[in-house]
């Protein structure tokens, strides 16, 4: 007789512990992911973010996270070997260009990969529109790990 088929793992029965958020410039995306995750996660989670090729934390991220409550001045921009990955039993990739450059884990560790538009890449007139829809779709992404009532 054969045994049934392992069922994945679902968020809601094994919610996240240790997650790196990963894009290639770790400076919007996954920043404001970072920082709801930070926001909404029980204490004991480890939360981090990194990128391939960091560069510095956008303004417009700092800005539209302030706007609902979340401040994230605090947080830098990091290269993936600056932060505990292979500790990550959970990697979220924020952009397409991530999801190629994530770094090899082990078989029991989550890849979630959530393909959202670089609101940095958006036209001058609607840059900020796009960092606060982009902070909208991610807080509601972020929340879904941790399912638990309201969100900031």
């Amino acid at each position: 007789m054969s045994q049934p088929p392992a069922r994945p793992q679902a968020f809601i029965t094994a919610p996240p512990r240790r997650v790196l958020f990963l894009c290639v410039h770790n400076s919007a995306r996954s920043q404001m992911a970072e920082g709801f995750a930070r926001a909404l996660a029980p204490p004991e989670v480890e939360v981090w973010s990194a990128g391939s090729e960091p560069s510095s934390v956008n303004p417009l991220a700092i800005e539209v996270m302030r706007e609902v409550g979340i401040d994230i001045r605090e947080q830098r921009s990091q290269r993936i070997d600056q932060v505990p990955w292979r500790e990550a039993d959970t990697v979220v990739t924020l952009c397409g260009e991530a999801e190629g450059i994530c770094p090899v884990v082990a078989g029991d560790v989550r890849r979630v990969h959530w393909p959202l538009p670089d609101p940095a890449a958006a036209p001058e007139p609607q840059r900020l529109k796009a960092f606060q829809s982009a902070r909208d779709e991610i807080r509601w992404r972020v929340a879904s790990l941790w399912p638990r009532g309201e969100t900031p």
